[in-house]
């Protein structure tokens, strides 16, 4: 994914940590756990075909790849989610962070790596599709957003019909446990003599009853 030399191939310029979600492609009304937990998700630079993508790998599989184009829309959901429709790959990707101020540093830079490709993407329009320049357009299926075709269309409506509510992540989260005295709370001496008056108050109750109905 990168090389050793920084000036060619793709090289990581953002890196953050968060949960992974795809859609469900069956249903499309709920999200799929991609990843097991927090891994790194990285913004990546590939200056051979001037595109930036979306990255991230768990183990040996890539639970993140898109590349970004001038038309995808980052949504924030909630406090601590956000999600963007990939047409390309026919997908919805999902982020859950740890802390809202995470997630909007991430939709800081994909915003700001998104208005590049749209600048660079209105440039080579201009320049007639990059030919005055001497390149050659990639046609592959991971082209650049730049020289390839994308429907602005199709993006928004994919994104609109699968805006869903975001992930319930609380299952990560540590169980509550049962609430412990602390031996140093002043009050605990005077709730433990109210147990002992009260269970006093009892006993001579009981032992009251007890006679009288001896009687």
């Amino acid at each position: 994914m990168t090389s050793g030399n920084d000036t060619v191939g793709e090289k990581p310029i953002f890196t953050c940590r968060a949960h992974v979600f795809h859609i469900d492609p069956k249903t499309k009304r709920s999200w799929i756990s991609a990843s097991a937990s927090a891994v790194n998700v990285s913004f990546f630079y590939d200056s051979s075909r001037n595109l930036y993508r979306i990255i991230s790998v768990e183990g040996p599989k890539a639970v993140i790849n898109s590349t970004i184009t001038p038309n995808m829309t980052f949504t924030k959901t909630s406090q601590k989610f956000g999600q963007w429709s990939d047409v390309r790959a026919n997908t919805v990707y999902g982020l859950g962070f740890s802390s809202e101020n995470e997630l909007n540093r991430f939709i800081e830079k994909f915003h700001e790596l998104k208005e590049t490709t749209r600048l660079a993407a209105a440039k080579i329009t201009a320049n007639g599709n990059g030919n005055d320049s001497g390149t050659t357009p990639v046609t592959s299926a991971n082209a650049s957003p730049i020289t390839t075709r994308t429907s602005g269309t199709d993006s928004v409506t994919m994104q609109q019909q699968c805006l869903i509510d975001p992930p319930n992540m609380q299952s990560n989260a540590s169980p509550s446990l049962p609430m412990m005295e602390d031996p140093n709370d002043p009050t605990r001496n005077n709730l433990h003599q109210r147990s002992q008056s009260l269970s006093g108050v009892q006993v001579k109750f009981l032992i009251a009853f007890t006679y009288d109905s001896a009687a």
